[in-house]
């Protein structure tokens, strides 16, 4: 019988990297409470007509990419439905904010979600088929100003702060090219992009049979993935395609305008990219990436998001403008081990505080006792057998942990524990009740 592993596209996530996760996802959560962000949690499959109404038909994540399959009728009245893991969460975060009738508190909604998405792409480096995003959406009424370039910009100045705090650094501060920048476009108003979309069919509509195969197709179901084509003999052709600058109205221009002029103020560095317009359905206006070289080979995006002011209404609700985005969590890892082996420096540290090493089975209950109370303390600690010899519990304690605590019968006789610190060989005497203390130190 052959060993099952796991399916193509996905892994196991294992200690001690689970423990970078969990420090990701606490400095995450940490950034965005600070920015009164509340977290949502909506379900991991939703109704594919979500998903080809909300992201669109013609995009290549709901013709080639969704997991979908037919969920069986259980009565002979019931119809059978087609269900979808979930390939992102803007529109399920949408569809909640509509069923719940957030809206109806004429407040902002500030939601953020962590969590897996599923789509069948190719699997590659810092891509997988079950992937975890970190995202956020920011989302109301128009009287709570959901749709002021204010909420664009703060957007973008908390996710300079998370990057920031997390140690990848700014590009202009970095060696070499290791540092993260954020692009920067509008795609314009709900009137500007189909104007621009009949422009760019038409100057594609001459060139496009020297595009490559995939560009090919694009050019006449969704032409704005044309520019995120990233095949080398296509840039020139692309290159020389309108600009969606030069379609903009003037209030799509000025709102533009006034998300530059907040990043400016607050001393966030962007730069402008004309090509940048992403390729789902709902995105409106303010277009963002925020890329990183390190750990990512050719693929560097590490998140990105823009405006979406008309999706509540494409599924059926109130008018409710709104901008969100999304990290790839696998990505963000890759890009921080990458930074850590660059410099040198581990990113977390896998020891324990102790391991506590009983002299015989009789010392077993008190060592069990002992790791207790260090334990609410707040210590991490690994306890061993009084049936190992104390050969084997050091060799054990030096792979777990910083220090070794004998307990024998004279450690407990006394008061007084037997520490080992592993990384200078010192071995103290440490009273009971100083114990803690020392071990932190």
């Amino acid at each position: 019988m052959s060993t099952l592993k796991a399916v193509r596209g996905t892994r196991d996530l294992l200690p001690p990297e689970t423990a970078l996760w969990n420090r990701v996802e606490a400095t995450v959560r940490a950034v965005f409470a600070r920015y009164a962000f509340g977290e949502i949690r909506t379900p991991i499959f939703e109704d594919t007509q979500l998903f080809v109404r909300g992201v669109g038909e013609e995009t290549d994540v709901v013709s080639k990419e969704m997991y979908t399959w037919e969920d069986r009728a259980r009565a002979a009245s019931e119809k059978a439905q087609s269900l979808t893991l979930r390939p992102e969460n803007t529109a399920g975060v949408v569809r909640s904010y509509i069923e719940h009738k957030l809206g109806d508190t004429g407040m902002l909604q500030k939601l953020f979600y962590i969590g897996p998405q599923f789509r069948r792409e190719r699997p590659q480096r810092g891509r997988y088929r079950q992937f975890w995003q970190i995202g956020a959406e920011v989302l109301g009424p128009q009287s709570s100003g959901a749709e002021s370039p204010l909420r664009d910009a703060e957007v973008l100045e908390m996710l300079a702060t998370l990057l920031d705090e997390l140690g990848i650094p700014r590009a202009a501060e970095a060696n070499g090219n290791t540092g993260w920048k954020l692009s920067l476009n509008s795609v314009g108003s709900a009137t500007d992009r189909p104007r621009y979309i009949n422009a760019l069919k038409a100057a594609l509509e001459p060139v496009k049979s020297t595009l490559c195969e995939d560009c090919q197709r694009r050019s006449e179901t969704n032409p704005l993935r044309v520019l995120d084509c990233k095949v080398p003999e296509d840039q020139p052709i692309i290159d020389n395609l309108p600009k969606i600058a030069d379609f903009l109205d003037e209030a799509s221009t000025a709102h533009f305008m006034q998300v530059r002029a907040a990043l400016d103020a607050c001393d966030v560095p962007y730069v402008i990219d004309p090509r940048l317009v992403r390729g789902l359905d709902y995105y409106t206006r303010t277009t963002f990436e925020f890329t990183a070289a390190s750990g990512l080979g050719t693929q560097n995006a590490l998140l990105g998001g823009g405006r979406y002011d008309g999706l509540s209404e494409m599924l059926g609700g109130p008018k409710a403008p709104g901008i969100g985005f999304a990290i790839g969590e696998d990505r963000l890892i890759l890009t921080l081990q990458a930074l850590a082996e660059a410099a040198s420096k581990p990113l977390i540290s896998d020891k324990l505080d102790a391991f506590i090493a009983p002299m015989g089975i009789d010392q077993n209950a008190a060592a069990l006792m002992l790791a207790k109370e260090l334990r609410a303390e707040g210590l991490s600690v690994e306890v061993g057998d009084g049936s190992f010899r104390l050969k084997k519990s050091f060799e054990l304690a030096d792979k777990l942990a910083r220090q070794i605590i004998i307990l024998g019968e004279d450690e407990l006789s006394t008061g007084f524990m037997t520490v080992k610190t592993f990384a200078n060989g010192d071995q103290l005497k440490v009273a009971r009740a100083d114990l803690a203390a020392k071990l932190r130190g």
